[in-house]
């Protein structure tokens, strides 16, 4: 399952706080690019798998929660505030 460091918890969590029950949605871009979207969305979607860890909540669809099973989510925010999110092999 996918984990989050404490940096990723500390920044989902407060960008979720402007709406009560809101997360972090990743999305798989499906077989064309591998890539994933990330977007706040207001609620999980039905297929969605939740992970909560000290109130960050992050929502992973289908093939967002296949290709990152074995992965952390690490985030920062570089010098004009915008956050960046990097993930890597779990140790």
């Amino acid at each position: 399952m996918l984990q989050l460091t404490e940096n990723a918890t500390t920044i989902v969590r407060s960008i979720a706080e402007q709406s009560e029950g809101a997360g972090l949605r990743l999305a798989s871009g499906g077989e064309s690019d591998g890539a994933l979207s990330a977007a706040l969305v207001p609620t999980a979607e039905a297929d969605d798998q939740v992970i909560e860890q000290e109130g960050a909540r992050v929502f992973l669809d289908q093939g967002a929660a296949a290709e990152l099973d074995d992965k952390v989510l690490d985030a920062g925010m570089d010098d004009t505030g915008n956050v960046q999110f990097g993930i890597s092999l779990q140790g």
